[in-house]
């Protein structure tokens, strides 16, 4: 027979109450109602004790809050597993139960958890509640259903309220359809700093940069004398790094100069936000002063840093800054080392890339991804190692997409490598979406071999297949 808890329902709620705040000491609390056997059923706590859905929602909250920095997998999976214990409990779920619940269906990316958890609202009759409908709204988004399930949860909602739309413009934005979001926006009576955020971050996501600055421009319009939000200024510079133009440099110096006049505090978020937009744009010595003047940087500032200098010809202070990183206790990521491994490539420092990608493995625990396969192929590519370069491709864990086949054919035109370039350029025009790049670099090939009839040829086939290349800008800023 099980012993009886040392602990009653009630002081064991008011610890849950009282450490509420803090999800690692509730974790804790979870630790000591496990071993105490607090969460098993007990006939001393009687009917309204098993009844009640407060601990196990404080529990699910404290996983979800906690599962970020959580080295498990599982971790998003923690309240799902409190959730099934809460029913096998007894315990009754509420409208406080399930927006925890389906923030970790969505961050697993199950769909198929997320419509479970819809019919359980159903059953209970709290789909209809504005809480929980905007929480589906936004797990059916995030989870990787059609957006039309989405779409059909906002709809059943009476008088939805300002975050079930704005959940609703994020689903839109997430799936791509920019259109809709952009009218839906439009539709909306009452818009808060989220909803701009919003599509100004999903227009910058599908590449549609310049839209973005636009609807910023209409939100300092519509905003006159307020304080922007530190996330809005973040997506908007986001726009004006990947705008390839002296736009958006233009508007990204004059965000800056908002930060600076509003004296706002430069967080690592945004401070990264800047060392990125100076970075694509290639001024560095901005780049450099942004990056100092951030007081606690993250990985991802470095990370910022380390990719302007790696892509602007300042690869021997890339390696300086990536042992100034690791010095001061900053652990790489995959980012850091696609950084590293495009400095190693274009430096034409051959050994020390392959070292770092076999340490990347070995000493830092990090899988490979394609695009570090596609640096190391560049890398070796460069230095006319084209018998490595291959053999790389060939162990990957994956079949090659156009990335690294195209890094291969770059290294092509660079040896005048004129008959594995004709192979790779089909291979490539196999891939999926055509690049302008790739017919154009293949054509240089033929051109600078002096083949000239199969020039004539790549040339032709660009304009059966509608390619145009890109039209070269200069600009003085």
């Amino acid at each position: 027979m099980r012993r009886a808890s040392p602990y009653s329902c009630a002081a064991l709620e008011r610890l849950l109450q009282e450490h509420f705040a803090f999800p690692r000491r509730v974790l804790q609390v979870h630790a000591l109602l496990l071993t105490s056997g607090a969460l098993l059923p007990d006939p001393q706590c009687g009917a309204a004790a098993a009844a009640t859905a407060f601990p196990y929602n404080c529990l699910a909250y404290a996983h979800l809050r906690a599962s970020p920095t959580s080295s498990s997998s599982s971790a998003p999976c923690a309240p799902l597993r409190i959730f099934s214990a809460m029913l096998a409990r007894g315990a009754r779920p509420n409208r406080h139960s399930f927006p925890t619940l389906l923030k970790s269906a969505a961050a697993s990316g199950s769909g198929a958890t997320a419509a479970a958890l819809h019919a359980q609202c159903l059953r209970r009759g709290i789909a209809g509640d504005r809480f929980v409908a905007c929480s589906l709204v936004s797990a059916y988004a995030r989870a990787g259903r059609p957006v039309c399930d989405a779409r059909k949860v906002f709809d059943e909602v009476e008088s939805p309220d300002l975050a079930s739309c704005n959940a609703l413009l994020d689903a839109l934005c997430l799936d791509g359809d920019l259109d809709a979001a952009g009218s839906f926006f439009d539709w909306m009576e009452v818009r808060d700093a989220v909803s701009w955020t919003t599509l100004i971050s999903g227009l910058s996501r599908s590449g549609r940069h310049r839209c973005a600055l636009e609807v910023f421009r209409g939100l300092l319009l519509e905003n006159k004398g307020r304080h922007l939000a530190e996330a809005t200024l973040v997506s908007v510079l986001s726009a004006c790094a990947n705008l390839d133009s002296a736009e958006g440099l233009a508007a990204g110096i004059a965000i800056h100069g908002y930060v600076v006049r509003h004296e706002l505090r430069l967080t690592a978020f945004l401070g990264t936000a800047l060392v990125d937009m100076y970075g694509k744009h290639g001024k560095l010595s901005c780049c450099r002063r942004a990056f100092s003047v951030v007081p606690k940087k993250e990985v991802c500032t470095w990370n910022a840093l380390l990719s302007a200098l790696a892509n602007h010809g300042q690869q021997t202070e890339a390696l300086v800054k990536f042992d100034e990183m690791r010095a001061e206790g900053f652990l790489p990521n995959q980012i850091t080392f696609v950084a590293l491994l495009t400095a190693c490539a274009r430096a034409g420092l051959v050994e020390v890339g392959l070292y770092w990608l076999e340490a990347m493995v070995s000493e830092y625990k990090l899988t490979p991804l394609m695009v570090h396969y596609g640096c190391v192929v560049d890398l070796l590519g460069r230095a006319g190692r084209f018998v490595e370069a291959i053999q790389v491709m060939e162990r990957m864990p994956f079949e090659a997409d156009a990335s690294v086949w195209g890094a291969l054919l770059g290294a092509c035109k660079l040896h005048g490598k004129v008959d594995l370039a004709a192979e790779i350029g089909w291979k490539l025009m196999n891939c999926g979406p055509q690049q302008p790049d790739w017919y154009v670099t293949i054509r240089n090939v033929y051109l600078h071999d002096r083949n000239w009839h199969a020039a004539t040829r790549m040339g032709e086939v660009m304009q059966e297949v509608g390619v145009k290349k890109t039209v070269g800008q200069s600009s003085v800023v």
